[in-house]
């Protein structure tokens, strides 16, 4: 089943899924496979894993602070791969990795989507690369069945979200607002209106991300968009109380 049937399976189910982000390696590995579980076991839709990078230029403090701990801590993209493996075959919704472009260019981009497809990682969201740059990786996506998931953000034309549509698989990752993650989102007239400009520009699923941080947040979303995405704040919850407030919280969103 491709990702976006998948999707459209669940939307079926539920009125809008719900997909969290981690980073690999913070605050170890064995953590991280602990949060994931909490996450699973909470009911989460499906899943971002994030390779860490020393320049994460779309993650706030929060993340950016996450991506550099795991990076001190010795991560390499061989010990993210082998620990996808392992989540891939443990738990069964669909999981995307996460990162920069800088990761699967110099690890080569046939090898790294080649490992990607061997793990049954679905897809992947590189924020720095559009796709007047990635002939190359949407090529390799395509020729290994995985869908690059790109990005609309509030200052993207209708035309050149309709651009952007016609190269994304799988789902459309709408960046709720300027800026970078983990600051305070408005959920408003102006952000439902730039969700149905959204909606006008493609077929495939939406994603929300950039603040997400209550159930409130995720009403608001119901009928606007497809899935709502939350990374920061379980992150902030997880270092304030521990991973087993993790799962509650991801409960309490719905």
């Amino acid at each position: 089943m491709s990702l976006e049937s998948y999707l459209r399976s669940r939307l079926g189910e539920k009125e809008i899924l719900l997909m969290t982000h981690i980073v690999l390696g913070y605050p170890s590995l064995d953590e991280s496979f602990k949060v994931i579980s909490a996450m699973v076991q909470a009911g989460v839709d499906l899943m971002e894993l994030q390779i860490p990078f020393s320049e994460p230029t779309a993650d706030g403090p929060v993340i950016a602070h996450a991506n550099q701990e795991a990076l001190d801590r010795g991560i390499t993209v061989i010990q993210c791969l082998d620990l996808a493996e392992r989540i891939t075959q443990t738990f069964e919704i669909p999981f995307l990795f996460m990162t920069y472009y800088n990761i699967p260019f110099k690890y080569g981009l046939n090898r790294f989507t080649s490992a990607m497809s061997d793990r049954d990682i679905r897809g992947a969201i590189i924020p720095d690369l559009p796709p007047e740059e990635g002939k190359d990786y949407l090529d390799a996506m395509h020729e290994y069945g995985l869908a690059p998931v790109l990005i609309f953000t509030p200052n993207t034309s209708l035309e050149r979200m309709r651009y952007i549509a016609s190269f994304a698989e799988g789902l459309i990752y709408c960046v709720a607002r300027k800026g970078v993650t983990g600051k305070d989102t408005d959920f408003s007239a102006e952000l439902a209106a730039y969700l149905a400009r959204c909606r006008k520009a493609t077929t495939l699923p939406l994603a929300v991300g950039f603040g997400i941080k209550e159930k409130t947040d995720l009403d608001f979303l119901k009928g606007r968009a497809d899935i709502a995405v939350v990374g920061t704040q379980s992150i902030r919850i997880m270092e304030k109380d521990g991973i087993s407030a993790v799962g509650e919280f991801i409960r309490g969103l719905r």
